[in-house]
């Protein structure tokens, strides 16, 4: 029951006044919409209330005047009403405007701007219920047809809002008539009709009522439905007006240069960086372009290319040019563009982006530069010292043994050859191997980062791979007592890989491991299948890495604070995780120190289809 009472009550406080945020059961946004919808029919009601108030003012004003005039020049009045309505109207007319000018003074108050709804029906059962009050207290019931109309038409035509407020306004009044006058059993002065239940009365009030209130409804729905429609292209307008200051901003503050331009060969849109590019001060100065072929372009024939390439595919993913600067400077570009066609499909202009290669282009020069010096000044003079040595260890045996039984080797020179021992030829070679490796490594890396690499990838089985490169590193596991074991089963799925390049992997992993660590050393190689991919971690027991170390230990360079070997570049690691992505797998380490550490990569498994 008190479940009821209250959902009545908050119904009640619907209708004749706006709900407070809590009674809002929605979103925080469908929330203010509908407060903001609230406040508008709550003041449209008020300021409508207060033309209503006043029409009804004059309109009283006039029926009073007319009485006053009835005093004294009799009119003929029709003959059905009442000889105490008639010669008493004054004393009504007073009744409903004392009640009238109470309802414009508090329609002017902070309760009147609060509750318009209380106003509305305080104003409109003060009007009607007077007459009824009147006759009940003379004894008979008044079926005010006229009134009545005048008052629902009048309310339905001024205040089109909250039909439910009608609604009560209207039940209000019939349930006094029916009600009071049924159980007072009194009767309508009309002697043709006189019962209170007349069928043309009832049907008349009921549509009349049912039309007013439905006029209201629709008026209602319809400005509702404005409003949020109106709503909703407000927000529609902010988002567009957000994302076109987005685009704005971009466009202003990007670092590469957004640009359209037209078949013909005019720039018709340029962002400050493109000027900037172009050496311009403005945006305005490169749409001054009128002749790009001709005037951009160091080979005026690359303009005529682009165009080539748009017409056949509509995009040019990248196009390297040479351009002239605004003061006779020559630069490197890149252009990035679409073509935009209308609906027939005829290009209307080019939209892309420019991107200043100039210092690219130079370090790639500069590259080539390096890898000539490295590959004829280092390269060569290491290769031609390792096969000298190679040619005098291998005729060590015909050159004698020194005094204590050791080989010796003699080398030739201009005036007498000189006995060198074999085991410092050995350590040469091994020191001008080691030099060669290095040189190779380099060379590669820079290869790849400028080129990529280049794999033949075929179904392979992992465990030959890694079984291979454990038996070319056997020499160094026995001289670093390495006890290594190999988990990696023959029945794993094929993985679709470079053989060499995944030996490579493996090598520089466990070679990693050895060079970071004391003798004694346990390494475990194993390999699981995960989805769609294979994952494989070379696991040791030493001293492990820390978290800023293994932050960096794929990069190029980078070499950890404990290798036993210092004749390294820092490019093992670097390889493996440029091989590994090439294959399409990832690659990382996980580490503590003192806790060992296990590195994984990941391989993409041959597709069964």
């Amino acid at each position: 029951m008190a479940t009821l009472l209250r959902k009545l009550q908050t119904r009640w406080r619907e209708v004749i006044s706006a709900p407070s945020i809590d009674e809002f059961n929605v979103g925080s946004q469908n929330r203010s919409q509908q407060q903001e919808w609230w406040v508008i029919r709550q003041r449209f009601l008020w300021q409508r209330l207060h033309l209503w108030l006043w029409l009804v003012l004059g309109c009283l004003l006039s029926f009073t005047f007319k009485d006053i005039y009835h005093l004294f020049f009799s009119l003929q009045e029709p003959k059905i009403l009442p000889q105490v309505i008639r010669t008493q109207g004054l004393v009504i007319n007073a009744a409903m405007l004392l009640s009238l000018l109470v309802c414009i003074a508090l329609h002017q108050t902070r309760f009147g701007h609060r509750h318009p709804g209380v106003i509305f029906l305080g104003s409109s059962w003060s009007l009607s219920l007077a007459v009824q009050l009147f006759a009940t207290l003379k004894g008979f019931a008044l079926p005010d047809t006229a009134g009545w109309s005048l008052l629902f038409l009048s309310q339905a035509t001024l205040m089109p809002m909250r039909w439910s407020l009608h609604l009560i306004c209207q039940l209000g009044i019939l349930a006094y008539y029916f009600g009071v006058n049924t159980a007072l059993r009194l009767s309508t002065p009309i002697p043709q009709n006189p019962e209170i239940y007349n069928v043309t009365f009832i049907l008349y009030i009921f549509w009349f009522c049912i039309i007013c209130d439905l006029g209201v409804y629709l008026y209602d729905r319809l400005q509702r439905s404005e409003f949020y429609a109106r709503k909703e292209l407000e927000s529609s307008n902010d988002k567009l007006r957000l994302a076109e200051a987005k685009y704005r901003s971009i466009f202003e503050n990007a670092i590469e240069g957004i640009f359209q331009s037209s078949p013909d060969g005019r720039y018709i849109t340029a962002n400050p960086a493109l000027a900037r590019i172009y050496g311009y001060a403005s945006p305005e100065e490169v749409t001054a372009f009128t002749d790009i072929e001709h005037k951009l372009y160091v080979d005026p024939k690359r303009r005529a290319e682009f165009v080539r390439l748009m017409e056949e595919s509509g995009l040019v993913p990248e196009f390297e040019s040479q351009i002239y600067r605004q003061d006779g400077s020559v630069v490197w570009i890149s252009e990035k563009a679409y073509a935009v066609c209308d609906e027939q499909g005829k290009v209307l202009y080019y939209e892309g982006l420019v991107e200043d290669i100039t210092q690219r282009k130079q370090a790639q020069e500069a590259l080539r530069i390096f890898f000539h010096a490295v590959s004829h000044d280092l390269r060569n003079p290491v290769l031609g010292t390792v096969m000298v040595l190679r040619n005098l260890l291998n005729g060590v045996g015909s050159r004698g043994v020194g005094g204590d039984g050791e080989k010796m080797a003699s080398v030739p020179s201009s005036q007498s050859p000189i006995p060198v021992p074999r085991f410092i030829l050995e350590m040469m070679l091994q020191s001008s191997d080691r030099q060669l490796n290095l040189i190779n490594s380099l060379l590669e890396a820079h290869i790849g980062e400028v080129q990529g690499l280049r794999l033949q990838c075929q179904p392979v089985q992992l465990r030959g791979i890694v079984e291979a490169a454990i038996a070319d590193l056997q020499p160094m596991l026995v001289d670093n007592q390495v006890t290594l074991i190999n988990f990696v089963t023959a029945d794993l799925p094929l993985v679709n890989a470079d053989s060499t390049q995944l030996w490579r992997v493996f090598s520089n992993l466990i070679v990693n491991a050895i060079k970071h660590n004391a003798p004694g050393l346990h390494i475990t190689i194993n390999a699981v299948p995960q989805e769609d991919m294979i994952y494989c971690t070379v696991e040791d027991n030493g001293i492990g890495i820390s978290q800023q170390q293994g932050d960096r230990l794929f990069d190029l360079y980078f070499q950890g604070g404990s290798i036993r070997n210092s004749l390294s570049l820092g490019l093992g690691l670097y390889l493996c995780k440029q091989i590994i992505t090439a294959h399409g797998g990832e690659i990382g380490v996980q580490s503590d120190l003192n806790k060992g550490a296990t590195f994984w990569f990941t391989l993409p498994i041959v597709n069964s289809q």
